[in-house]
């Protein structure tokens, strides 16, 4: 029997995450709405290019070609298109035979007071002020920023996270801000058994870990099964500031395939050799435009991202930052 909805990992996504509609906005931008309209519902027929999340998003659904008869997970298309320009989208997402069902249409609108609704663990969005606005609204939102991507055959789903500000919340962050390196390894030290509290992707890190876990029993039944998920965190940390993360993680009765604990070493090294799928991180300095064909998701959580504004050069081109048709 199908999961609730209640029940499932329910990812959001926009229009221009899931898709490339860069002509799209160009057309928007240079000749108005009603053109924009004209071109959408003429071509509607038009199958759309892939987007930066698109990857992610296809292999995310191709969990429930393994677990056929509870379908566990659901991805929900939050669009700023109306109704008659958005038939477009779902036609493509027909021909790439996604199992996308569910979607809010908003004529223009930001859908993130909806992310509740469908009980979404992440939201996906190329629009800066939607994310930034669900996430001081305390919901799970990231930010896909522009980058060449190369979609291939291979089923495994990678998934990479920093930690503070993303899977766990920012407290260890605020110390080192305030106090300094050798006052936070100290803080860290002396809470290295206090769990942290959950971070903006908490829950969705926690989901994630469950179907590891079914993983291994899989595995452990079936020799021949080879795993469809990897996850890893890739944090600054390192000793003597680990042992928190590790326990915080034990307290959560979550496990993660990979750690990386680098303590100052680029990030950037890592991600070329693990490749993720999606990458998320509160710091825009490790969402360099030097890491290619890797999907990258801003947090703007917390103390990192209180100053912090995205560079043009990094977002992905799109007319929504004001109450129009786009970010799609």
């Amino acid at each position: 029997m199908a999961y609730p909805i209640e029940r499932k990992l329910v990812v959001g996504i926009s229009s221009n995450a899931l898709f490339d509609l860069v002509e799209e906005d160009k057309t928007f931008k240079e000749k108005g709405l009603d053109a924009y309209r004209k071109y959408q519902i003429e071509n509607k027929q038009k199958v759309i290019k892939k987007g930066v999340a698109f990857p992610f998003i296809k292999r995310l659904l191709h969990i429930n070609d393994v677990y056929i008869d509870e379908k566990p997970v659901e991805v929900v298309l939050l669009s700023k298109n109306s109704p008659e320009t958005g038939i477009r989208i779902f036609n493509s997402i027909k021909y790439y035979e996604l199992d996308i069902t569910r979607a809010a249409f908003m004529s223009g609108e930001s859908p993130f007071e909806y992310i509740p609704a469908f009980n979404i663990s992440l939201f996906l969005a190329t629009d800066k002020n939607d994310v930034q606005l669900a996430v001081k609204s305390n919901m799970p939102a990231g930010r896909v920023l522009n980058t060449q991507i190369h979609d291939d055959d291979i089923k495994e789903l990678r998934v990479g996270f920093d930690f503070d500000g993303v899977v766990a919340d920012d407290e260890a962050e605020k110390i080192y801000k305030e106090k300094g390196i050798e006052k936070y390894y100290e803080y860290e030290t002396k809470h290295s058994q206090d769990a942290l509290r959950p971070g903006p992707l908490g829950d969705f890190f926690k989901k994630l870990a469950y179907f590891q876990k079914l993983e291994t029993k899989k595995q452990l039944s079936d020799r021949s099964y080879r795993k469809i998920l990897k996850t890893a965190i890739i944090t600054a940390r390192n000793a003597p500031a680990h042992e928190r993360a590790v326990n915080t993680l034990k307290e959560w009765g979550v496990t993660v395939d990979e750690m990386f604990l680098l303590g100052g070493i680029e990030k950037k090294r890592i991600l070329e050799v693990m490749k993720p799928h999606l990458y998320f991180d509160d710091q825009l300095i490790h969402l360099s435009d030097e890491i290619k064909n890797i999907p990258l998701v801003h947090i703007p959580f917390g103390v990192s991202n209180v100053e912090q504004k995205l560079p043009t050069t990094t977002a992905i081109s799109n007319a929504g930052e004001t109450k129009n048709e786009n970010n799609k």
